[in-house]
C-alpha cells in the first residue's frame, strides 16, 4: 500500500506546499505530472505494492533528487513528523488496498486499511492545519448503475467491501466539510486506469496475478500467463463481452494536478468522474493489445462473473466544467505504452 507525498508550487508570492502519495502505479505518474506543473513532491510509501526502485526512476525522469519516506499512512506519529518537517498545504491521497476479490475474502482488512488510513491522515492534517485533500475514489461506488454513461449524481451502492470503503471515505469527507467549511476536498472517481508512461520507465507491475484486465493481457503477451479468460460473451453489447471505460494513466495523473490546483486556487470542494466517456469491450482490448505486441493473443470464453455489468462508462461533463479536464490518449496509446513498459520491466 502506498501512502502520502508532499508537493510545493511556486506562485508570485513564494512557495505553496501541497501533499500526495507516490511510488505506486497512479501515484508515480501523478508525481511526474505534479513536477511538470511546477510542484515539488515528497513521497510517503510503505512499498506494499510498489517497487523499491521507483524513486530512482522518477529521479531519472525528472533529473532531480526524489524525497521518499518509507512508512505507512496509518502511522499517526510518522505523519506528524512529515508535516513538521515539510510545510505542506495540501495532500493527494491514494493509499488503499484495491482488489475487489481480495476485499471479499478480507473485509475487515480492507475497511481498516482504507478507512482507517484516511481517518489517521485527516487527524494528522487537522493537527498540522492542512485542510486541502485530493482523494482517490473509484467508480465501484456506483455498484450496478441504472444508467450509463454514469453521472456523479447516480446512487452510491456498495457491491463489495472495497466499494464500501470508498463510499465511507467519501462520506467522511462530505460530513467533515459540511461541519467545518475550512476543509476542501477533491473526490476523484476513477474508472479503469490503463497504460504506462511514454518513457517505458513507469507502469503497472502488480506483485501478484493481476486483477485488472490490461496488466493480465500484458502477462499473456509476455508468455507469463497462458491465455485471457473472457467472462461472458452474451451481454447486450456489440460483441457480447463487457464494455468498460479505460483511461490512460497519464490522463488520470493530469486530472489530479487539475484537482489540486483548483483546491488551492479557490478552496471549493468538488466530486468528479475521471474517465473518457467511451467504452471498449474485452475483445477490443485483446485485439488492440495484439496489434501493439504484434501477436494474436489467446483467449477463452468463460461463464459470466456474479456482479459484472454489461457497460460501465463515465459521464465526463462535470470534470470538464469544473476542472477543464479532458483526455488526450487513445486505446492504442494505452496498449502500446503498456507493451513498451512490460518489455522493459522484464529485462530489468
Amino acid at each position: 500500500m502506498s501512502a502520502l507525498a508532499q508537493t510545493r508550487e511556486r506562485d508570485g508570492n513564494g512557495w505553496q506546499n501541497p501533499s500526495h502519495r507516490g511510488a505506486g502505479y497512479i501515484g508515480s505518474h501523478t508525481y511526474l505530472a505534479l513536477k511538470q506543473a511546477g510542484y515539488e513532491v515528497v513521497i510517503l510509501d510503505n512499498f506494499g505494492n510498489a517497487q523499491a526502485d521507483v524513486p530512482d526512476r522518477l529521479a531519472q525522469l525528472t533529473n532531480a533528487p526524489v524525497t521518499c519516506i518509507t512508512g505507512d499512512v496509518r502511522n499517526g506519529a510518522l505523519l506528524d513528523q512529515v508535516f513538521a518537517d515539510h510545510d505542506i498545504v495540501a495532500v493527494v491521497h491514494f493509499a488503499a488496498l484495491k482488489s475487489v476479490g481480495d476485499s471479499m475474502k478480507m473485509p475487515l482488512t480492507y475497511l481498516e486499511s482504507n478507512l482507517g488510513g484516511l481517518l489517521t491522515l485527516l487527524a494528522a492534517m487537522e493537527r498540522a492545519g492542512c485542510r486541502r485533500l485530493v482523494f482517490s475514489s473509484s467508480a465501484t461506488v456506483y455498484g450496478l448503475p441504472d444508467q450509463t454513461p454514469t453521472p456523479e449524481t447516480a446512487p452510491r451502492q456498495a457491491m463489495n467491501p472495497y466499494g464500501k470503503s470508498k463510499i465511507l471515505g467519501e462520506e467522511v469527507l462530505e460530513h467533515l466539510v459540511a461541519t467545518d467549511p475550512s476543509w476542501a476536498f477533491g473526490i476523484l472517481r476513477y474508472f479503469n486506469p490503463a497504460g504506462a508512461h511514454g518513457s517505458g520507465l513507469l507502469g503497472e507491475n502488480p506483485k501478484d496475478t493481476p486483477s485488472n484486465l490490461m496488466p493480465f493481457v500484458a502477462k499473456v503477451a509476455l508468455g507469463e500467463l497462458p491465455l485471457v479468460q473472457v467472462f461472458g460473451n452474451d451481454y447486450p453489447t456489440p460483441d457480447g463481452t463487457g464494455v468498460r471505460d479505460y483511461i490512460h494513466v497519464e490522463d488520470l495523473a493530469h486530472g489530479h494536478v487539475l484537482s489540486l490546483s483548483a483546491l488551492i486556487a479557490d478552496g471549493k470542494s468538488h466530486l468528479v468522474n475521471l474517465g473518457t466517456g467511451q467504452g471498449h469491450s474485452v475483445l477490443e482490448i485483446i485485439a488492440a493489445y495484439s496489434d501493439a505486441c504484434g501477436q494474436d493473443l489467446p483467449f477463452e470464453i468463460a461463464p459470466r462473473r456474479p456482479g459484472d455489468v454489461p457497460v460501465y462508462c463515465a459521464e465526463t461533463e462535470k470534470a470538464k466544467e469544473l476542472l477543464g479536464f479532458s483526455t488526450r490518449k487513445s486505446l492504442a496509446d494505452m496498449c502500446q505504452s503498456s507493451w513498451t513498459w512490460v518489455q522493459n520491466a522484464a529485462t530489468r
